[in-house]
């Protein structure tokens, strides 16, 4: 739409778009409005998008052929940059997510929690609520949790990111989290994702293990076809024949988004790879490859973890791979 268009004019667009069984999706950016239509739209001719064109407040139409509309570049060419509580994801700083898989108890969290903060961490994560293989591990401390991961919060001043695994618990979860996150098992649970969309709350969408790019890209269709347009992408591994790591990174996912999509690319090595060892070498290279933040497993006492300790590095251990990714950050134009 153009830098005059009236209310008056996006509504009439709107109605227009109705009347042909489609859907608008109205996107209001600092110097354009922009009206994804959802639905098939080929079957709109050309002479009727040139109608369009002509209505008033219209500066142009463009045909996205892609399938994910609302996150191709098509739709946005510049970066999505998301606000949580101050904190930037998809500027130029890179932020760093850290915490333990699971919360195990309030000691323990709060001393992972100053400690992650005190290496430069902008957000704490935890899981209240586990997706686990077997049904006898350890299920997560639900709502109890998350109080604690609100406490933590109250004490550090960083965010929250926690997994949401059911749309029952919605309720619970929008009181305490600052970011929802998505595991890989619900990547393409399209109930759940529908749920998020009208959350009101940024999201985390972690790839599925097995999903490709385009997958994944849809699945954050169905969020932002929601009205929920912060939606951060999480590349964590996906499963090959290769079993001398948990999973396979796949780092050009990174560019490949970057040219796809205008959404935030965060990137978790620590379930990519399964080994606390592994974990330097490729946070360092998916800086390199342009991310836009890093979801680093940190626990105090891996050995004692209730859940992937094997994967989650030390405080101190934690420290150094943040002093080590600076100068990467400052190679390829960011900071850390």
């Amino acid at each position: 739409m153009k830098q005059s268009v009236t209310q008056k004019e996006i509504d009439n667009i709107i109605k227009k778009l109705e009347g042909k069984g489609l859907k608008a999706n109205v996107s209001k950016g600092t110097e354009r409005t922009i009206i994804g239509v959802i639905g098939d739209t080929s079957k709109i001719s050309e002479d009727e998008v040139n109608a369009v064109r002509t209505m008033r407040g219209v500066e142009d139409c463009l045909r996205i052929v892609k399938p994910y509309k609302l996150a191709s570049r098509d739709f946005k060419k510049e970066n999505t940059v998301i606000d949580v509580n101050g904190v930037s994801i998809g500027g130029k700083k890179i932020q760093v997510i850290a915490g333990p898989c699971a919360i195990e108890n309030r000691t323990i969290l709060m001393t992972i929690a100053e400690r992650v903060k005190a290496c430069g961490a902008s957000f704490i994560r935890g899981g209240a609520y586990k997706p686990r293989t077997s049904p006898y591990s350890f299920q997560g401390l639900g709502e109890e949790g998350l109080k604690i991961l609100a406490e933590a919060r109250q004490l550090t001043g960083m965010p929250i990111v926690t997994e949401l695994m059911d749309p029952r618990d919605m309720e619970t979860m929008i009181k305490y989290a600052d970011i929802i996150q998505i595991g890989t098992r619900n990547m393409q649970n399209f109930r759940l994702l529908l749920e998020v969309g009208m959350a009101g709350k940024p999201v985390l969408l972690k790839r599925g293990m097995s999903a490709t790019i385009k997958e994944w890209l849809m699945a954050a269709e169905y969020i932002m076809s929601g009205g929920n347009h912060n939606v951060i992408l999480c590349e964590r591994g996906i499963r090959t024949f290769e079993t001398t790591t948990r999973n396979t990174l796949d780092l050009s996912a990174i560019p490949v988004l970057k040219q796809l999509t205008h959404l935030p690319v965060v990137v978790d090595p620590s379930h990519a790879v399964g080994r606390w060892d592994l974990v330097e070498p490729m946070a360092m290279a998916a800086v390199a490859a342009g991310a836009d933040g890093l979801l680093i497993e940190v626990h105090t006492n891996p050995e004692e973890a209730f859940s992937d300790g094997e994967q989650s590095l030390k405080p101190d251990t934690f420290m150094a791979m943040m002093e080590k990714l600076k100068p990467i950050a400052s190679a390829v134009g960011r900071e850390i």
